[in-house]
């Protein structure tokens, strides 16, 4: 069997994070049997169409670098396709007009199952409990459930992988296969995502899109990496894996059949091992790309600036916060009268520092704490407007004499 799954994303609003990691599975099992992935764009939904939606679906897999056949298929320009199929069922019964739509008779007795891939479990709805359903609406546009059915057979998909939710459409789309006569996909539905509070990740509920993830920072290894484990578990201590090793190990077996939680701490935790596995030219390029004001700085300033950070920095956004102060950006100083003497004494045995470097002026800070019985989060309100920071004898040396005195005497 040549393997073939789909990801049928509806362009009425930038797809969540649960959506992309339905995509990634996709994408891991037919990669892993050899198989293609396909994208398709279910845009019969012209009420709650959102024009730019496809461009941010596209730019999120060009991204995460889920790769989909060449030939995307776009619901709206197959209209003719869908009429042809009902008109065959009107010809077999199997069908009737209601206000102008076309209802798809369901039958009303024994029962529709399936063996469900998630879980290998029996799904069983008895069929006096299943209601007809619209699959031409009044606009002459097909519904989700008829559309999906002829698509997924015309593009001899194999398995079907979504979410949980369209377990209870399930019966409808299997009674349509019967009625056509064609093979069944294999179904697997996979456990929603839930929140830290333990309910239903959704946009509303506060769940961003991947390119939300990328624009705060986050490596898309790293962000494949956390989706994967929403719900995969192929054994193991181990965490961090590859794309291509997720590939060769991925297997439906492996899918919990309960909801996983999505756990921002963990997520931030494995991006930092990213981060921190990346050679400093590697993390160089990353943030240049990311923050391109980077490269206004001196290149002996960025060679120091890098490993300094890269131990610190949970994702890239955090290192255009942690220097500020070599961009001219930092918050200023609200300074109380006590705090500005604190200045004037810092700048005047500071500007006497020849040897400018971090070990010298470590001392000189810690001079100025013990006289004036302070911690280093004062001095580091005094430099940056923030009370924490990278450390901050580092800081100067990097920073240079020059520009370290030119704040404090903005300052006093």
């Amino acid at each position: 069997m040549n393997i073939r799954t789909r990801i049928p994303p509806s362009p009425t609003g930038i797809p969540h994070i649960g959506n992309t990691r339905t995509a990634l599975f996709n994408y891991l099992f037919a990669k892993h049997n050899d198989g293609e992935f396909i994208l398709r764009i279910e845009d019969t939904d012209r009420v709650r169409f959102v024009p730019d939606a496809e461009k941010a679906i596209l730019e999120i897999l060009n991204w995460l670098e889920i790769t989909h056949g060449k030939n995307i298929q776009r619901q709206s320009e197959r209209i003719e396709i869908y009429k042809k199929y009902a008109k065959e069922l009107k010809e077999k019964n199997l069908s009737y007009e209601d206000n102008g739509a076309i209802r798809f008779k369901m039958p009303k007795t024994g029962s529709t199952k399936w063996i469900d891939a998630i879980g290998n479990k029996n799904i069983t709805f008895e069929n006096k409990t299943q209601e007809d359903f619209v699959i031409i609406k009044s606009d002459g546009f097909p519904t989700y459930n008829f559309a999906n059915v002829i698509d997924d057979h015309l593009m001899e998909i194999t398995h079907v992988l979504r979410g949980e939710e369209f377990i209870s459409s399930t019966p409808k789309h299997i009674q349509l296969y019967k009625a056509f006569g064609w093979n069944i996909p294999v179904f697997a539905h996979l456990p929603v995502i839930l929140g830290p509070d333990k309910q239903k990740l959704s946009k509303r509920h506060g769940a961003k899109s991947a390119l939300d993830y990328r624009d705060d920072g986050y490596l898309k290894d790293a962000l494949i990496n956390y989706m994967a484990l929403l719900g995969w578990n192929p054994g193991g201590d181990q965490e961090i894996y590859s794309v291509s090793e997720m590939i060769k190990i991925f297997d439906l077996k492996d899918i919990n059949s309960t909801s996983p939680i999505f756990d921002p701490v963990k997520l931030d935790w494995m991006n930092q091992q990213y981060i921190q596995s990346k050679s400093n030219n590697q993390l160089k390029k990353l943030l240049v790309d990311f923050y391109p004001d980077l490269s206004k700085l001196p290149n002996e300033t960025t060679e120091k600036l890098i490993p300094l950070v890269k131990s610190r920095i949970k994702t890239l956004k955090e290192f255009k916060e942690q220097t500020e102060i070599f961009f001219g950006t930092n918050e200023k100083s609200n300074l109380s009268p006590t705090e500005k003497r604190i200045t004037i004494t810092l700048f005047s045995k500071l500007e006497k520092v020849n040897d400018w470097n971090n070990n010298k002026i470590f001392e000189i800070l810690k001079e100025v704490m013990n006289q004036n019985k302070i911690r280093m989060n004062i001095l580091y309100k005094i430099f940056t407007g923030k009370e924490r920071g990278l450390p901050l004898p580092e800081t100067l040396e990097i920073l240079g004499k020059e520009k370290a005195l030119s704040i404090l005497n903005q300052i006093k």
